[in-house]
């Protein structure tokens, strides 16, 4: 389970997403897909869930996407964004 920080303040931009890192000060941007992402990860959410949800949605394998979101989320980690939650009650 992976869950948005609470380190951080976002905001939507169109079909885009910008993040400030409160630890770091620095801006991130998203692009829709990430956005799309980020959105679902204001809740706590299993790799399974936002690779159905972008399977779903867009044009693209399951093992594409599930690829596509262990990198985002690696980055986002990485960046203080995300974090790793327990499984919800």
């Amino acid at each position: 389970m992976v869950v948005a920080t609470k380190e951080q303040v976002s905001c939507d931009l169109g079909d885009e997403a910008a993040i400030l890192g409160m630890k770091n000060s620095v801006y991130y941007g998203l692009n829709p897909v990430g956005a799309a992402i980020w959105r679902l990860l204001q809740q706590p959410r299993s790799v399974s869930e936002l690779r159905d949800a972008v399977a779903n949605e867009y044009d693209v394998s399951a093992e594409q996407a599930e690829d596509d979101i262990f990198d985002l989320v690696q980055r986002l980690m990485s960046e203080g964004l995300v974090e790793l939650a327990g499984e919800p009650r």
